[in-house]
């Protein structure tokens, strides 16, 4: 195989004009090739050598032969080369250019130019992507939708795709323009809420003026003999009420449904009491959530009731969900 067509076959049938030239393609013959309709010029200079629309992997890497050396594949685009599940609405193939680069945004590519290019990026063949931390940061900062916002966050940490001290990272060195959803939900994710359902109910019980703090995600050990117990979602430790959110995202067969139903089972037969909270409830009806969780713990306290359970010595210290202000 030659040099054209090796690095046509790695490039997805895509090749720019000055490799064209570079290898051996004089002016006539790529002008007759584009009178033909064999080749196609998708961006400015960028030619697709193959028939048929653009895959979403050939806009993406077109997107990258735009931008020139240096440019970074982020945004929505990178999280889906990533395996991200829950994607930003966004038309545009987002890439990071060094800010030197004269050229401009065009059709379906949006150029970002920054003095910061990720220093972490991963080359999925023939894609150089900006790490997870980078892309969910930046794809954040240009969606308003709180929803997806949160569950590009929670997504990231659930699957372990990136960590909390790397979006803590990235929150940090980000512009401030824009990027209040971003850091709303990485404050959420550190106070161990792991899904948007949780932070959706962390939402509705901040409204509360009774309850006390709530340990998210909370080690749990047997208050005899230190047994491991499940991990509920949020437990407020004076009363012994865990609650869950009883989603199935998250357990996709029968089974593991069982086994979480097993785990609940567990908690309430040392004493605690499991409230079963659907998202689809945390989402509709927030105010019937919050009645219900603040009618369990104010007779719960009023009867003295508890769990015989503690908390593990690696347990962190609990959170208060933020409170609506008050209006004056």
């Amino acid at each position: 195989m030659d040099t054209f067509a090796r690095l046509v076959a790695s490039q997805d049938g895509l090749i720019t004009q000055a490799q064209a030239y570079q290898c051996g393609l004089t002016r006539a013959a790529l002008r007759w090739r584009l009178a033909s309709g064999d080749w196609r010029e998708i961006l400015p200079h960028i030619y697709a050598t193959v028939t048929g629309d653009p895959t979403a992997r050939q806009r993406a890497l077109a997107g990258l032969l735009y931008g020139g050396a240096g440019a970074q594949l982020t945004g929505g685009v990178a999280l889906r080369a990533h395996g991200f599940r829950y994607l930003p609405t966004d038309p545009y193939v987002r890439i990071l250019v060094p800010r030197g680069q004269q050229r401009r945004s065009v059709s379906f590519v949006a150029l970002h130019r920054t003095d910061r290019p990720d220093p972490r990026p991963v080359r999925v063949d023939p894609l150089l992507l900006a790490s997870p931390a980078r892309a969910v940061a930046d794809a954040a900062r240009w969606c308003r939708s709180r929803r997806q916002v949160r569950a590009m966050v929670a997504d990231a940490v659930q699957r372990r795709l990136t960590t909390v001290a790397a979006l803590q990272e990235e929150t940090a060195r980000a512009a401030r323009q824009h990027s209040a959803l971003l850091r709303a939900a990485v404050a959420e994710m550190a106070d161990g809420v792991r899904s948007v359902a949780e932070s959706e109910l962390r939402q509705v019980l901040g409204a509360s003026r009774i309850r006390p703090p709530i340990h998210w995600n909370p080690h749990l050990v047997s208050a005899e003999g230190g047994e491991t117990l499940p991990t509920p979602d949020g437990y407020l430790a004076d009363v012994g009420v865990a609650l869950e959110v009883d989603s199935r995202e998250f357990h996709t067969s029968p089974g593991a449904w069982s086994r979480t139903m097993a785990r609940h089972n567990l908690l309430a037969r040392h004493g605690a009491v499991v409230i079963h909270l659907p998202p689809s409830r945390i989402r509709g009806a927030p105010a019937s959530v919050l009645a219900e969780v603040e009618q369990v713990y104010l007779t719960r306290r009023a009867t003295g009731a508890t769990a015989a359970i503690r908390f593990a010595e690696s347990d962190p210290l609990p959170t208060r969900a933020p409170n609506r202000r008050r209006s004056r």
